[in-house]
């Protein structure tokens, strides 16, 4: 699927958008611009030691970058209800909205790290193999294909719940 003709491409043309796959140990980010970009790019990750340095190191990144969106892995066991991860999520999305004042989605991150997994195995960038090292870069990639082809979005602040 082009992403031109995604569900949400008019709507963010031309804005930089930042995911965010959260992790206890590594969050990986990735980001698009719509009419720009081709397709969503791994962005890199930050090593996480705790909540507030993370909220830092993206607001540094948001600024130095221009971003204009961020979107955060909602994670949600597969009936689609909510686990600790999901209040830890949403409290780190909160404090991060409160720093920065741009748009920020919550976008459900179920199977991201299977899909994540199954794509490294079919590709010569991955040497068909699973790299635990990226896995958290390319998921934060499936994020943000995710949100694009989302048809409703759940913008924090707006709307808590997905």
């Amino acid at each position: 699927m082009s992403f031109e003709q995604s569900a949400q491409f008019n709507t963010f043309k031309g804005q930089t958008l930042l995911s965010i796959d959260f992790g206890t140990r590594v969050t990986g980010l990735a980001s698009y611009c719509p009419g720009r970009d081709p397709f969503p790019i791994i962005f890199g990750k930050i090593n996480f030691e705790n909540v507030d340095k993370l909220v830092d190191s993206i607001a540094l990144i948001v600024s130095d970058e221009c971003i204009d969106v961020l979107i955060m892995d909602l994670p949600l066991y597969l009936d689609g209800k909510e686990s600790e991860a999901t209040k830890r999520v949403r409290g780190i999305a909160s404090k991060l909205h409160e720093k920065i004042k741009i748009p920020l989605y919550l976008q459900d991150e179920t199977l991201t790290t299977y899909e994540a997994q199954e794509r490294m195995k079919n590709s010569p960038r991955y040497n068909f193999k699973v790299d635990m090292e990226a896995i958290d870069e390319l998921s934060a990639v499936i994020i943000l294909e995710d949100f694009m082809r989302a048809e409703f979005l759940k913008k924090l602040g707006d709307d808590l719940s997905v």
